[in-house]
């Protein structure tokens, strides 16, 4: 469904003669002082004192996200419109495109991923500040309090771009070509999707300013509900983040199930498009579960509320079964749409149909079905005389099933294939190795005896870690080297990508390998100190820390250096056969040059094998 707003052949400026990202920054800071100044207002006139930090930055935000992205050109590309004035598209040339609210799909998942590429590496620079303090016991550079603040702003900052992402970037630049769109099925709802994410970023890397918050990523109340004023920048930034996924996840539905090309059948979708659908399905289904969890904990800290304050009838543990009914279905949001990633580039390089292709489909619709219903697992030691203990320990040890149809998938694929070992596949082949360990090391966690020795560990971290780094961001970096070409109309150094891949792949491993071995041996997560006779496997995990940090150097030059100076890339130098390897590279405006039509599967290589053409005035091209 193409646009009908008007072009713009030069960069659009607004009111103030500002660019538009310049603009929206400025917009966005006017709203927030307009929106704190109501609050000190208000506050005076009914005799409170004026200033109330929480109540001021809470307003002052919710107020300069609209403002902010108005001033990106909603105004002009959508908001005209609202009074009946013609709107028009921002579509600048070159780069000035990346920085406004563009329609077109394929910019907004080259914003997403460029986005969460920024947050990833401060991601991980935090993470290095984290191992620089466990390479000893006692206080190494920073202290217990600041160590704790680091620690919940890696952890939240990593769980946003696992669960954004790949949905964000390739389930918005692959997804809608895949299925032979001209765009998404919402092109301003796409790009408010993005537009979204700015201003919650820029809120949490503002945090540390004002000592950030000390409750992890998770921040169960009582704690986050009596600490500093960093935790209203979490609450913040989450709602928003997940307005944007709920978002999102409506756009994403309604373009596989509404604009698919003629002849694509259920039957010929690529695998991949089916893990955005799941994944989509799951965060639009469990995401408004915790909004309101982190709701509640704002009404409680702002407006003195009692939903988890057990002294006035609330119940702490009520946090942690909202927060968990999202957050675990959460995982599949971060880890469905890396398989389908992996599951998508395995057959390319294997050459081969994939293997057992309704069986991989009902693997994905399997897990998104039963991670609804295991929530209280993470729980296990807070319930620990609950009879309901049992029920989800073994609805978890169950979702291995559907898991197992999905390695089946991807094991037969491989098998006996004549296997081309590129950057992508390297990758892929990385996902099904470290999502293995992830796999077992988990159904020690599920196993309620099991878990009340392990919890809280750091086989804890291990698990987590090889589940959605060793998975989720593994198949996010497949999905960058398979994709790159087409989004960019340049090919990866392939020296480059390959150094990247195994300084990753084996950095990965054994920075978190020894972490099982840790947490066997008493060491507890999210504590800045340990006992003396650990100090060997923690030194050995931050120099190995050290050396996986190094490693993302050699992809940001590759990724740079190549955008512009890459060799050009031809229409599918891979020689897959789905709709987005037969438009070129990079696609045009509207994706096809015609009408593209599905005639066969997207998984047979034979030289006569044809998955799509694109019709042109009755002839097939």
């Amino acid at each position: 469904m193409a646009t009908t707003a008007t072009p713009i052949e030069t960069t659009p400026v607004g009111s103030t003669g500002l660019p538009f990202a310049l603009r929206a920054l400025v917009w966005g800071a006017l709203a927030f002082l307009g929106g704190s100044g109501v609050v000190m207002g208000i506050r005076a006139l009914i005799g409170e004192p004026a200033f109330d930090a929480a109540q001021m930055l809470t307003l002052g935000f919710l107020m300069s996200v609209p403002a902010s992205i108005l001033g990106a050109g909603a105004w002009e590309t959508w908001g005209r419109g609202w009074i009946g004035k013609e709107t028009v598209e921002y579509d600048p040339p070159g780069w000035r495109q990346y920085f406004g609210f563009n329609l077109d799909h394929k910019v907004i998942g080259i914003q997403y991923l460029v986005t969460f590429i920024i947050v990833f590496i401060l991601a991980g620079f935090v993470a290095m500040m984290m191992r620089v303090e466990l390479a000893d016991p006692g206080r190494t550079i920073v202290g217990p309090a600041t160590f704790t603040q680091y620690m919940s702003l890696h952890g939240f900052l990593m769980v946003l771009v696992a669960v954004t992402a790949v949905p964000g970037a390739f389930g918005n630049f692959a997804m809608p070509l895949m299925v032979g769109a001209e765009d998404m099925a919402f092109p301003r709802l796409n790009a408010l999707s993005f537009w979204l994410w700015p201003p919650a970023v820029i809120l949490l890397l503002a945090s540390p300013l004002v000592g950030g918050w000390n409750s992890g990523w998770t921040s169960y109340p009582p704690l986050s509900a009596t600490n500093g004023i960093g935790q209203m920048f979490y609450i913040l930034a989450f709602i928003v983040g997940g307005l944007s996924s709920i978002v999102a996840s409506v756009n994403f539905i309604t373009t596989v199930v509404k604009m698919r090309a003629k002849g694509l059948s259920w039957g010929r979708v690529p695998i991949f498009v089916w893990s955005i659908l799941f994944a989509a399905l799951l965060s639009l289904f469990f995401t408004q579960s915790v909004a309101v969890a982190v709701a509640m904990v704002g009404i409680d800290r702002l407006f003195g509320g009692a939903f988890f304050d057990a002294a006035a009838g609330g119940l702490p543990v009520l946090y942690q079964h909202i927060f968990w009914f999202y957050s675990h279905p959460a995982v599949y949001v971060m880890v469905l749409p890396s398989l389908g990633a992996m599951l998508e580039i395995l057959p390319v390089f294997s050459r081969k149909p994939l293997f057992g292709y309704w069986w991989a489909v009902g693997g994905l619709a399997g897990v998104s079905i039963l991670s609804g219903v295991v929530w209280a697992h993470h729980m296990f030691t807070v319930n620990a005389t609950s009879n309901a203990n049992a029920a989800f320990m073994f609805s978890t040890e169950a979702i291995s099933v559907p898991t197992g149809l999905v390695f089946l998938a991807a094991i037969g694929t491989i098998w006996r294939g004549r296997l081309w070992l590129k950057p992508p596949m390297l990758f892929a082949l990385a996902v099904i190795f470290n999502f293995t360990i992830g796999g077992i090391t988990g159904v020690f966690l599920s196993d309620i005896p099991a878990d009340y020795m392990l919890q809280d560990t750091y086989w804890v971290v291990a698990h987590f870690h090889y589940t959605i780094v060793g998975a989720g961001i593994f198949g996010l970096f497949a999905a960058i080297y398979y994709w790159y070409p087409k989004m960019f109309g340049r090919m990866l150094n392939e020296r480059l990508s390959k150094i990247h891949f195994w300084m990753m792949f084996i950095g990965f491993n054994v920075t978190f390998l020894p972490m099982f071995w840790l947490g066997l041996n008493g060491m507890n997560r999210r504590i800045a100190d340990y006992s003396p006779e650990l100090v060997g496997g923690n030194r050995f995990v931050s120099l190995a820390g050290f050396f996986l940090g190094i490693s993302f150097l050699f992809f940001l030059w590759n990724f740079v250096w190549s955008w512009k100076h890459g060799e050009k890339a031809p229409t599918s130098p891979w020689g897959a056969k789905t709709l987005e390897w037969v438009t070129t590279s990079p696609p045009p405006k509207l994706n096809f040059d015609g009408e593209p039509v599905v005639v066969g599967s997207p998984y047979k290589f034979g030289p006569d094998d044809v998955h799509g053409v694109i019709e042109t005035e009755g002839a097939s091209a």
